[in-house]
């Protein structure tokens, strides 16, 4: 992987071992994939309780764009477009499994979701053993690039992995000066992968980690771990969490470890607005990190058309570009199948002629012309596992009003 940023950023490159998978002799002979029903069908498994609810508006908005803008453009195989709701909610809920049920009861083709890599893993089988294509704007588990997933499924993402997050992070902690950070993180698949990828980055640059203080993901108090990072000497704090920062953070402050006395860190499961939920002050100067692209005043227009109340953008982009993929997909399949979609994903995301719209790739797809979409979210570029192979990075900064700006955008190749 290598990074690129403006200057002053440190030079990290890591070379990553592919995948195991079947070379191409020995896969099985493919079966034609069934034709659809003539309707592409997207459902949308998003957060709208949970905590992760404060990512539903950004990611449902760039998929009722998505679907909105393909269906001005003439639909998907001369048809316009349906799309369902669902709600992941979280795993006090529990109810993603049953929501996703209904998603496939109303036929979708393509389910675009979950927001949680969590939430993924608790319905992936179910929707892939359907037939039906999940494709998340916002997964960031290395788990879906290793095992069964290295293989060519159902499953597909534009989000990188958190092998880019955490090397953008450590990176960015040993600009800042850090050599000794403590990390705090939520013990599930996304606090343990992206805790594990900041440290390796970390020692492999030359810094320390002081601790990693895990707690359960349905925690109420953080005490122990709060006294345990405010212990341990550090110059720099972590917090890998969801919406429990709220909570979090408090108490690091009351236990002299908050921005002001132990420069703070943020990833993309918590860098939100907190202008409505923390004093003045209070996260001054605290950092984070969100995967994308710079958001652009274009989009945020387009966005508001279909969510005026629009203030936050995290995953809005490649909510989007998933949605648009899958249409082309379905397009150069000349069936709304998901087992056809997923077969043509790949396809429109690399080589070819470069389009920036379904509009542009229809127009090619109907000549006969293999196209290379590269949307909103950055160049996407899918590789053999359904993984973006190239992609950005936003770093953010706090004022004092707690709420964020992006301060600069970090390119990488996984």
């Amino acid at each position: 992987m290598k990074l690129t940023a403006g200057a002053g950023a440190l030079a990290l490159s890591f070379t990553l071992a592919a995948c195991g998978g079947e070379t191409a002799s020995e896969e099985p002979e493919k079966k034609a994939a069934p034709k659809g029903d003539g309707t592409f069908t997207v459902g949308q498994l998003l957060p709208q309780t949970g905590s992760l609810a404060f990512l539903g508006p950004p990611e449902f908005a760039g998929v009722d764009l998505a679907v909105k803008e393909i269906n001005e453009a003439g639909g998907v195989l001369d048809k316009p477009v349906a799309s369902h709701k669902a709600d992941e909610g979280d795993s006090d809920s529990g109810i993603a499994p049953a929501e996703a049920d209904g998603l496939l009861s109303k036929k979708s083709d393509v389910i675009i979701g979950t927001a949680s890599s969590g939430m993924a893993k608790t319905v992936v089988d179910k929707i892939m053993s359907a037939g039906t294509v999940l494709f998340s704007g916002a997964n960031t588990s290395t788990d879906f690039d290793e095992g069964d997933f290295s293989k060519p499924d159902l499953y597909f993402r534009t989000s990188p992995s958190d092998i880019l997050q955490g090397a953008v992070l450590s990176n960015l902690l040993i600009e800042d000066g850090r050599s000794n950070v403590a990390i705090l993180a939520r013990q599930d698949a996304y606090g343990e992968t992206l805790a594990e990828q900041i440290k390796v980055n970390l020692e492999d640059s030359g810094a320390k980690v002081a601790t990693t203080s895990f707690y359960s993901q349905d925690a109420t108090s953080f005490e122990a771990q709060v006294n345990e990072i405010a212990g341990s000497g550090a110059d720099a704090v972590v917090v890998v969490s969801f919406e429990e920062v709220k909570k979090i953070m408090p108490q690091l402050i009351a236990a002299g470890a908050g921005p002001a006395k132990l420069p703070t860190y943020f990833v993309d499961g918590n860098t939100a607005d907190y202008s409505d939920t923390f004093k003045k002050g209070e996260l001054k100067g605290v950092k984070g990190t969100i995967p994308g692209a710079e958001t652009s005043d274009d989009f945020k227009a387009r966005l508001a058309t279909v969510d005026p109340s629009l203030k936050d953008y995290a995953y809005a982009a490649e909510c989007y570009d998933a949605t648009i993929v899958a249409a082309l997909a379905a397009v150069a399949a000349e069936n709304d199948s998901g087992e056809a979609v997923a077969e043509q994903i790949i396809d429109v995301t690399t080589g070819g002629t470069k389009v920036k719209t379904f509009a542009e790739g229809v127009e090619l797809l109907k000549k006969g012309e293999d196209i290379d979409y590269d949307g909103v979210s950055g160049p996407i570029e899918l590789g053999e596992t359904g993984s973006p192979t190239a992609a950005s990075i936003g770093i953010y900064q706090y004022d004092d009003k707690s709420q964020i700006a992006p301060v600069k955008y970090i390119s990488g190749q996984i």
